[in-house]
């Protein structure tokens, strides 16, 4: 299997224990757990932006052996929470993801429109709500036309409409080819993902197809909560 995302015996002190992992493209992937179950820190130490033990590689290159100015090209990530300390307008903020492409701007007006932000282009991005700023991290992400995406809890702050769309943008970028890698709480929306992996006190206890880890029993060890599974419709975005 070509693999786009590689870990082994990835460790972080008190946070995360030896986790060992294989993505490949093509994959929209869930990371799920409960509160502190270390979801933050793996993200981060896959993206190479917490000093952790172990072996990272992204399309079969070791992280620690690509230039910095490579991996904005090959890894975007995106964080739970989105702060922006100067008045820069949207779209520039937007730009910023196409920094380690140089003076290439491609496709900042495409993620402005995909997050439904080309008419809040020119306002400041302190002048944005919480769910405003955080789908701007998700259009500069976008913008990087990065194949890796890792998004920390993407959806947490977007209203039903935008998350609807934010997911289905995830698995428009896994039928071209990218890996996308998404934290969320919401088990239910995890079974709509190609693979899931559940942490748990920093270790990775499931890793596979969302019916096969997402058990009963699994539900009550690492959630501490009894599910009964029944048939639902899942409510889909309709196209524009």
């Amino acid at each position: 299997m070509t693999v786009a995302l590689h870990a082994s015996g990835l460790s972080v002190p008190g946070r995360l224990e030896a986790v060992s992992l294989d993505l490949g493209p093509g994959e929209l992937v869930a990371m799920v757990g409960p509160n502190g179950a270390g979801k933050s820190t793996l993200i981060q130490a896959l993206a190479g932006l917490l000093p952790a033990h172990g072996t990272v590689q992204w399309n079969g290159q070791a992280l620690s052996s690509i230039p910095v100015a490579e991996r904005g090209r090959l890894l975007a990530w995106v964080g739970q929470e989105a702060h922006f300390e100067f008045a820069f307008p949207v779209r520039e903020v937007v730009a910023q993801g196409r920094y380690a492409w140089g003076d290439d701007l491609t496709g900042v007006a495409e993620a402005l429109a995909e997050l439904d932000l080309t008419f809040l282009a020119d306002r400041p991005a302190t002048r944005l709500s919480g769910g405003e700023r955080h789908r701007v991290g998700l259009a500069r992400a976008l913008a990087t036309r990065a194949p890796i995406q890792l998004w920390d809890e993407p959806v947490a702050q977007l209203d039903v409409r935008h998350a609807l769309e934010v997911m289905r943008l995830a698995r428009r970028l896994v039928d071209g080819g990218g890996t996308v890698v998404v934290s969320l709480h919401d088990l239910r929306a995890a079974y709509r993902f190609d693979r899931v992996l559940v942490l748990d006190r920093g270790r990775l206890v499931g890793n596979g197809r969302p019916h096969e880890v997402l058990t009963a029993d699994l539900i009550r060890q690492v959630f501490r909560v009894e599910a009964t599974f029944v048939e639902s419709l899942v409510p889909e975005l309709p196209e524009r």
